[in-house]
Formats: C-alpha cells, sequence, structure tokens
C-alpha cells in the first residue's frame, strides 16, 4: 500500500501504541451457525467425538514412517471408498485422494493431512491415555489431524451437506522428508482455488512458508594408514575449519531472517586411518528467498574454499530445496485473503486461542504441506490440531478434547467457501 510522504512521516512519529490497527476481509459470518445443516453437523461432531478419539488412537497404532505409510494410506482409502468419494486414487508417491463433488459454480477447495511420522515402524506405538491427554510417538503431528479430516468427511455426508465447490480431501505423505508428497500432488494435478492444511499449531494460523534447504558437504580423500598420514590432507581439518567458518557466519534471525543448523558429521571407518570420507550437512531454513538462496551460495563457497585449501575433494549434495515464500512485508497481499483472516474469526469463535506461549494468531511463516501451495501463489493456509507437545520425541502427548474444536474449525472453514468467497462487513479487526 502506498501513503503520501506526509502521512507516513506522521505515522512513522505517532508513538507504537497510536497506530492504527490493520484490518483484513473476512468472509466469516456467524449466522452461518443459525443454518439447519451447520447446526446439524456441530451436534453430529459432539455426538461422534469419542468415536473420532478411538480412530485416532486406532490410526496413531498404524506404522507410518515416511516414506512406508502404505498401512495408513490404505486405512485412509478404504475409509474414501466407504464414505462415497469419486476419483479415489493412490498415485506414485503414495498420496491417497478422493473428491467430494459439488454441483459446480463454486471454488475447489483441497484439504490435505500428512499421513507420515518421523518414527521408524518397528518402534512401539501402542497410545497410553491418562485421563485427557493421549501419549504416543506421532499421536500429534501428524495423526490428529488425519482424524480431523476423516471426522469432517463423515459428518458432510451424515448432514447432507450440499456445496457447490468440489472438495478434494488428500492424505498425503512424506512431508517430514520435506514436503514430498504434496509438492508431487500439486505438480500433477489441476491448481486449487484454496488449500487448507490441517497441520500447525492450536489457536493459529499459518499462511507463510519457511523455506528449507537440506544440503550434505562430502569432503574426500584418498586416506592412509595413521603412521603415513603426518601432513596428509584429510577431511577431518576441512570439516572442522568448514563448520567453524559457518558458525561464524552474521545474518539476520527469524522470523524474517535465517537459522542454520549442521544436524550431522559422519565418516571414517576404523582408528588408525585417515578417512577417505568425512560430511556434515546443514538444514538452512528462512522465509526471505532472496536471503535463503546468498545464504546457500555463500556456505557452498565457503566449503568449496576450505576443500582447496585443506587438498581434499568435496562433493556437494542437494538433499531438497523447499522455496521460501516470503517475509510478513512481503505477503501482506497474502495477508489480505480472506481466508486468512476468516479462520482466525472462526478460531476466535470458537474460543481457540494461540496454544504455544508467545504465538499469534496469524503468522507468516510454517513448515508444512501448505508450503508449496504459498510459493505457488495459491491462497493456503495451515490450521492447528490438537493442543500437543514433545513433536518428533518419543514423549509426544496431546490433549483430546482439543481436536473438537480443530474439527469444528475444520467444518466451518471448508463450509464458509465451498459456495464461494464472500467478504462479510464490517472487515474484522486485528489489534
Amino acid at each position: 500500500m502506498r501513503f503520501l510522504a506526509p502521512l507516513l512521516a506522521l505515522a512513522v512519529a505517532l508513538p507504537l501504541a497510536a497506530q492504527p490497527p490493520k484490518s483484513y476481509p473476512s468472509s466469516w459470518d456467524p449466522a452461518l451457525m443459525q443454518r439447519a445443516d451447520v447446526k446439524a453437523a456441530m451436534a453430529h461432531l459432539e455426538q461422534q467425538f469419542p468415536k473420532q478419539v478411538e480412530e485416532w488412537i486406532a490410526l496413531t497404532e498404524i506404522p507410518a514412517k515416511s516414506g512406508l505409510e502404505q498401512q495408513r494410506g490404505a486405512y485412509v482409502k478404504a475409509v474414501f471408498e466407504k464414505e462415497g468419494l469419486s476419483d479415489i486414487r493412490v498415485d506414485s508417491i503414495g498420496n491417497v485422494t478422493g473428491v467430494r463433488k459439488g454441483t459446480g459454480g463454486g471454488p475447489t477447495i483441497v484439504i490435505a493431512a500428512h499421513m507420515d511420522v518421523v518414527f521408524a515402524n518397528d518402534i512401539s506405538r501402542k497410545v497410553r491415555r491418562s485421563g485427557d491427554t493421549l501419549f504416543a510417538p506421532g499421536v500429534g503431528d501428524n495423526t490428529s489431524n488425519v482424524a480431523n479430516m476423516l471426522a469432517t468427511l463423515r459428518t458432510m455426508n451424515a448432514v447432507k451437506f450440499r456445496h457447490k465447490g468440489d472438495i478434494v480431501f488428500v492424505g498425503s505423505t512424506q512431508e517430514e522428508l520435506g514436503l514430498r508428497g504434496f509438492t508431487w500432488w500439486l505438480d500433477h494435478n489441476p491448481r486449487p482455488d484454496l488449500l487448507i492444511v490441517p497441520d500447525g499449531f492450536y489457536g493459529s494460523i499459518s499462511y507463510g512458508a519457511l523455506g528449507i534447504y537440506w544440503t550434505k558437504y562430502v569432503f574426500t580423500s584418498p586416506g592412509a594408514h595413521t603412521l603415513a598420514s603426518r601432513g596428509t590432507p584429510t577431511p577431518v581439518r576441512a570439516v572442522a575449519e568448514a563448520i567453524d567458518k559457518l558458525y561464524q557466519l552474521q545474518f539476520p534471525a527469524l522470523p524474517d531472517g535465517a537459522v542454520m543448523n549442521i544436524g550431522q558429521v559422519h565418516g571414517g571407518a576404523i582408528f588408525n586411518a585417515v578417512p577417505q570420507e568425512l560430511y556434515f550437512t546443514v538444514d538452512l531454513r528462512s522465509p526471505d528467498p532472496v536471503l535463503l538462496d546468498s545464504l546457500d551460495r555463500t556456505i557452498t563457497r565457503i566449503t568449496r574454499e576450505v576443500a582447496e585449501r585443506q587438498k581434499v575433494g568435496v562433493r556437494v549434495e542437494v538433499d531438497q530445496k523447499n522455496q521460501a515464500g516470503g517475509t510478513a512485508k512481503q505477503l501482506e497481499g497474502a495477508r489480505a485473503h480472506p481466508l486468512v483472516q476468516t479462520a482466525v474469526d472462526i478460531n476466535r469463535f470458537l474460543g481457540m486461542t494461540p496454544g504455544m506461549p508467545g504465538a499469534e494468531e496469524a503468522v507468516a511463516t510454517g513448515a508444512t504441506d501448505a508450503n508449496p501451495g504459498v510459493v505457488r501463489k495459491i491462497p493456503a493456509i495451515a490450521i492447528g490440531g490438537s493442543k500437543s507437545g514433545g513433536a518428533h520425541q518419543l514423549s509426544e502427548f496431546a490433549l483430546a478434547s482439543t481436536a473438537l474444536p480443530s474439527t469444528k474449525l475444520l467444518y466451518l472453514l471448508t463450509a464458509t467457501f465451498t459456495d464461494g468467497i464472500k467478504i462479510v462487513p464490517p472487515a474484522k479487526i486485528i489489534p
């Protein structure tokens, strides 16, 4: 938005507290709750919630390590078939897709919940319940949202929900390996009008995309016996010098800057030899595409220079490059889409406040299957599932009761947009 110079100068001069609050367009109308089918849907979700939790537990106990989600995918496919979706298919990467056909003339909405978890299929996934808390690896991320998606589908059928636009349900795969499954899906399917991804923090809406680059830097040498190692070039010194130099890099921090982590250092086979190969990995993240690419080039340049100086070989292996969606300022247009504020308003209506300390109602970042949608300029958000903690840890847990308002959010958000985008005056105010 452009401002006249005098007005801009005045705004800068005002104290922060005096700045006018931003307003964003919303399509949420609480009058929707008075519609007979919506009333029936909310009642059905509440009545069937104990069964939803039972299914959630059952899904959690089905193995679904990233890349090995076939069993869980078969379960989701069976539900799609039982609920009468059309065009049901399992693609080459394992995504399970089904379509609830509309009457025509409305937007196509995709609901995509990733089925995979980070844990190996041979670990214990038995869910332990203590009061309202469920304990098990993967119970929160993202199994709760798979159950929420299936409950939403069943409820639509139970109340005979009619809509103009098609609603496409996707159980996606390999999200934990770099959003691979749903990125593939977007590359091989018609572009949706709206994308809703149940996978995020309770009570908070993500409308951005954190760029994520994973790169392995492999140093090589002919190797040598320890007795012949004096003065021999070694990958060990190269790795040590490169890592030291990388951690001396200076760049702004998140949310608008970047973060870098060296998560793995591996190599060498025996005590008494110069290793022939040694590598480290870099996990680089930023919402700013320019900064992300600049840092990536700098890291690679430093690594190659170190290899040359240490007289060893170097090989750069790119594992993934998920592009960045932009900073909050760069995503002002995305923030202004009614999909974002509508989700915020429904969260408020349902009494869902951000579950993470200091979390905002809407954030211009995210590391979910919404990311490839954001990068493609598709109106896309990630919405929260249950309140949970310990993600990617064996001690993971989730509060069962919080899945009910999250499922209501998914249902109401979808119902709001299936017949088109309408702006409900007045625009909602964000403090």
